[in-house]
């Protein structure tokens, strides 16, 4: 694959969130991403999803492989289809892009990555937080050593829009906030903070007409010895909501950096405070309020692409993602038992 040439993509999933990415895609067009062909098991959402950007539609993933050459696959169907479809996609040597959450289970997702390498299949997942242009500032502060060594940072999802509206079938899940939204922010305190040694969770139902829970509260231990707090809950009450954006504060030895509402961010460094705007652009098929996670999706989508095209792997790549993966079920598991737990860690099968 050279650096310069075009991409086939086929589009997995035409659902809700998909959305961004089939929109995102079109964007890239330009940049030689070409969307290709569309796929989901709803007839009736594949065709509006292939009439709508012009492309072949499928019900059935393997006829769509079948029937076009497709260069890289974005899966974006709900995570108990993951494992099925990726190892469909690994079998044929075809490059994918699973959304998060990964997979229901750590076992499915090191079966998934496990796959991956069994066939030497390009394989990443789209994270797409980490993406967003504040937090790319926010991570090129820490990097420049503007504060520092990072030593403590509270990192924080806290709404109360209704997500059920758009997607109702999470008020059934049996595991929600830390699978659905938290793994976002638990993958930003790795990507800011590095990797963590153990960490304690609680967590709480406080919206009765859901089956799992809505909120929760992580601390974490680094190896660096930094700790972090994590918060993520879809039962906030609060006037100036501050979705979709991701609230943080990072302080290290020599100063801190602290992201509010509206992308404003206060650096200190050396005793000196000052105050700056980030700023997403707004593109044109974005809408608010959705314009963030839309900005965040393109630029992941963006790196997919450079990084296949290039042949190197992902920042999120899928072993990547299991580091973040294991956070997720460490929180469970720590909420269940009430004591702080150690991630799992994968070991490689060759």
């Amino acid at each position: 694959m050279t650096k310069t040439g075009t991409v086939a993509i086929g589009m997995v999933g035409c659902g809700f969130y998909a959305q961004n990415h089939l929109n995102a895609w079109t964007d890239l067009r330009p940049e030689g991403a070409i969307l290709s062909a569309v796929c989901d098991r709803d007839p009736a959402r594949a065709a509006q999803a292939g009439a709508k950007f012009g492309v072949p539609h499928f019900t059935d993933m393997g006829k769509m492989l079948d029937a076009v050459n497709i260069g890289l696959l974005d899966i974006a169907t709900r995570m108990d289809t993951h494992r099925e479809l990726a190892a469909i996609a690994a079998a044929r040597g075809v490059a994918a892009v699973v959304q998060k959450p990964f997979a229901p289970t750590w076992e499915d997702c090191v079966a998934i990555v496990d796959t991956a390498r069994k066939h030497k299949a390009w394989l990443a997942v789209h994270e797409n937080f980490r993406f967003g242009t504040a937090m790319r500032a926010v991570k090129k502060i820490i990097d420049q050593g503007t504060i520092g060594t990072p030593s403590w940072a509270r990192l924080s999802w806290r709404t109360g829009f209704d997500v059920y509206r758009g997607q109702p079938y999470l008020a059934e899940e049996e595991k929600l906030v830390i699978q659905d939204v938290g793994i976002h922010v638990l993958d930003l305190a790795r990507y800011f903070l590095g990797e963590v040694d153990r960490l304690s969770c609680e967590t709480q139902k406080r919206n009765p007409k859901i089956r799992a829970e809505d909120t929760a509260t992580i601390m974490m231990r680094h190896s660096s010895g930094a700790v972090s707090v994590v918060e993520a809950t879809y039962a906030a009450r609060r006037h100036d909501d501050p979705f979709p954006e991701t609230m943080l504060e990072i302080e290290g030895d020599g100063g801190s950096v602290i992201l509010r509402k509206g992308e404003k961010v206060t650096i200190t460094t050396q005793g000196l405070g000052f105050e700056d705007h980030v700023g997403s652009p707004l593109l044109s098929w974005t809408s608010r309020p959705w314009h963030g996670s839309q900005e965040a999706v393109l630029h992941t989508n963006r790196h997919m692409f450079e990084r296949f095209r290039a042949g190197l792997p992902a920042d999120t790549s899928g072993e990547d993602n299991l580091k973040t993966y294991a956070l997720v079920e460490a929180a469970y598991e720590s909420a269940a038992t009430h004591r702080a737990v150690r991630p799992a860690q994968w070991t490689p099968r060759d």
